[in-house]
């Protein structure tokens, strides 16, 4: 943001006073406005190492993982949700570094896959929540990944229930556009092994991507980098076909290092962290959305535990894909 009030600045000196507008008038470049990547000193990996120091896990920890700009997830857990992303997109502007936020509190979230579930409880509920989100962040630069599962995971839904989706993620584009004009915001595309490009270009299309930076994909998930980049340019040359237009894409490379087994998701065995949070890559931006180490659920090396739970164990074998 430090860049965005100097080049601003050097900006309305030259112009005319008739034409000066306000700096949230239009929407900037995020990437161009910080000096990298946002380090959560906040994330669960980062809170345990410092809470362990003397575990023999804790070095690596801290620094294979802790240390890497990770993006920080919301919902119904984060108390007042406009003050959470306030204060966490305000740390980050006071370093110059770009925040990466995730928007995870749709109705009926995971509906059919169960091991997340939950949301807010009614439509009138999340418009709220969704417009309190992006107000919270306002005119500081940040990356918003808008609501992953939520296209991917429709398979149990009604052909009503979809329809409203649709229209939460259309009023959700347009309270970003509207309060958070220096926020890049993806819509969440799934993954190359849940649906068809072409099913999956029609999804978000319907769900207003048109209006949005891009799409998201492989978020939680391990397919490898050039899998999700193939997938990508098939969802677009179907956008292209189908709308007349195409979009920039990110992938979640955080659980990505030894690719995907089988099309397993809830905590697979045999994982690694994959290429830290960049731009390009591949991508417009390769990005570390869920954290390693973080529980999908009740399920595989995970069992036991809660989504969300953050597991040494399993970020510590993950950080060498064994």
């Amino acid at each position: 943001m430090r860049h965005l009030l100097r080049t601003m600045a050097a900006a309305l000196l030259a112009l005319p006073l008739a034409l000066v507008v306000s700096p949230t008038a239009q929407a900037a470049d995020p990437t161009t406005l910080t000096n990298g990547f946002y380090v959560d000193p906040n994330s669960s990996p980062a809170l345990w190492a410092a809470a362990n120091t003397g575990d023999g896990r804790a070095p690596a920890i801290r620094d294979s993982v802790a240390a890497k700009p990770m993006a920080r997830w919301f919902g119904n857990w984060s108390g007042t949700i406009g003050t959470a992303t306030g204060a966490y997109v305000g740390a980050a502007d006071a370093a110059d570094k770009l925040p990466v936020l995730v928007a995870y509190n749709i109705p009926n979230r995971d509906i059919c896959g169960g091991q997340s579930g939950g949301g807010a409880g009614s439509v009138a509920a999340y418009n709220e929540w969704i417009a309190a989100f992006a107000s919270g962040i306002g005119s500081r630069p940040a990356v918003v990944i808008l609501e992953p599962d939520s296209l991917g995971d429709t398979s149990c839904m009604t052909a009503a229930q979809i329809s409203e989706r649709n229209s939460l993620l259309n009023n959700a584009i347009t309270q970003f556009n509207q309060k958070a004009p220096n926020a890049w915001v993806y819509l969440d595309a799934g993954n190359p092994g849940w649906r068809s490009a072409t099913s999956m270009a029609a999804s978000l299309n319907a769900a207003g991507l048109s209006r949005t930076r891009g799409f998201s994909l492989n978020v939680s998930n391990h397919y490898t980098t050039a899998e999700n980049i193939t997938y990508a340019n098939a969802v677009n040359a179907a956008l292209s076909s189908s709308g007349g237009y195409t979009k920039p894409f990110v992938v979640d490379t955080s659980r990505n290092g030894n690719g995907s087994s089988n099309g397993a998701w809830c905590n697979s065995a045999g994982r690694r962290i994959g290429t830290p949070t960049q731009k390009g890559g591949g991508a417009e931006m390769l990005l570390w959305i869920k954290t390693p180490g973080e529980s999908d659920g009740n399920c595989g090396v995970g069992a036991g535990s809660a989504a969300g739970q953050f597991l040494p164990e399993v970020a510590y074998k993950m950080i060498y894909g064994y």
